[in-house]
């Protein structure tokens, strides 16, 4: 170290390498007169630039919380957790018949059959929509035709309406999985009775599982067409 009075300490650092004049012109050119680049001051970004940069910055805090998101449950670990079976506490018929009655208000709604000063006729062209995109789940079906004679004159609630079964639970307390291919199912619709009259015979319809493969979310907005299947 040198003292305040003396040669700076980057002069002395050179004069162990250099001669006094050389270290003294070395500190001279190479240090105090160095030149100090500065960058030029940025022009102003035009509009595409803006949008670009705020793009960008949208993209990158999207990927940052999608990073933060959980993943959803593959199959095979929803399966390994049971998400998709039913306790066994629950498999009752009288849990269910409750929403077999709404059930039933829900399809006289959708069928117009609650207006009771008029009489409703029913065709497969104006109701065959409404049937193909109703909801399901609550609705008693009986098995009427199928490969399977085992499972002919099975009936149940539907508790669970997936892309290729129905899972019905039955009076005795038995939950089923009855595949939708090759199998007609059929449910009936008490009609309210008019004003002085009996009440009529109830509604049955008969519709074919395998028009019906597809997931009880999917099968809202698919569109209806009559033709006749006779692969049972």
């Amino acid at each position: 170290m040198t003292e305040s009075n003396g040669p700076p300490f980057g002069q002395v650092l050179l004069g162990r390498a250099f001669s006094p004049d050389t270290a003294k012109a070395h500190y001279t050119e190479r240090i105090v007169k160095r030149a100090l680049p500065i960058r030029a001051t940025s022009p102003t970004p035009s509009a595409r630039a803006v949008r670009r940069r705020a793009l960008d910055e949208r993209k990158a805090k999207t990927r940052r919380r999608s990073k933060q998101k959980p993943r959803p449950l593959s199959a095979a670990e929803k399966r390994k957790l049971c998400m998709n079976e039913m306790p066994k506490e629950q498999q009752k018929y009288a849990l269910y018949e409750p929403l077999h009655k709404l059930w039933l208000g829900y399809m006289r709604d959708m069928l117009g059959l609650d207006d009771t000063q008029r009489a409703v006729y029913l065709t497969p062209a104006s109701s065959g929509q409404i049937l193909a995109s109703a909801d399901v789940h609550g609705a008693l079906l009986s098995i009427v035709r199928s490969r399977c004679v085992s499972r002919v004159g099975l009936q149940g609630i539907v508790v669970r309406d997936t892309q290729f079964t129905f899972e019905i639970i039955t009076k005795k307390n038995v939950l089923k999985a009855i595949p939708k291919e090759h199998t007609v199912f059929r449910f009936e619709i008490p009609q309210l009775a008019r004003e002085g009259e009996a009440a009529p015979q109830p509604l049955v319809f008969d519709v074919f599982g395998e028009q019906f493969q597809t997931r009880a979310a999917d099968r809202a907005n698919k569109k209806f067409r009559m033709h006749y299947s006779i692969d049972i």
